[in-house]
C-alpha cells in the first residue's frame, strides 16, 4: 500500500494491519513510537507477537468480530488516545486500523445538543 503524504507527517501514529494483524503501513510518528521494537522493520509482522496476553486476546477477538476499541492510556505523564478501527475497502473487510494521539492530561468534555 502506498502512503499518502498527509499520512506520513500526521502528528499521531497510524499502524494498520491485514485481517491476520500483519502490518501492512506505519507512519513516520508510528515508527518512532515503536523504534526499540524495529520501527519501520515491523512491517511485514505480526502485531500478535508485540502483544502480551491479555492485549494478545483482546486482539485476536477484534480481528475476529471486526468491533473498534478505544481507550486512555497514560505512560512516563504522557497520555494517549488510542482507536482501533476495522477498515474496508469496497465493502470487503482489510484489518484494522490504529490511531494513537496524545491528548491532555486533563480534557475537557462537552455534550451538545441537536
Amino acid at each position: 500500500m502506498e502512503l499518502h503524504c498527509w499520512v506520513e507527517e500526521f502528528p499521531g501514529s497510524i499502524t494498520v494491519c491485514d485481517p491476520a494483524g500483519i502490518i501492512l503501513e506505519m507512519n513516520a510518528r508510528a515508527a518512532e513510537t515503536f523504534a526499540k521494537d524495529g520501527g519501520k522493520a515491523l512491517v511485514g509482522t505480526s502485531l500478535l507477537d508485540c502483544h502480551p496476553e491479555p492485549a494478545r486476546s483482546k486482539l485476536l477477538h477484534m480481528l475476529e468480530t471486526r468491533q473498534a476499541h478505544t481507550y486512555t492510556i497514560e505512560k512516563n505523564g504522557v497520555k494517549k488516545l488510542i482507536h482501533q478501527a476495522p477498515w474496508y475497502e469496497n465493502g470487503e473487510y482489510c484489518g484494522f486500523v490504529e490511531l494513537s494521539i496524545v491528548i491532555p492530561l486533563e480534557l475537557p468534555h462537552f455534550v451538545r445538543g441537536g
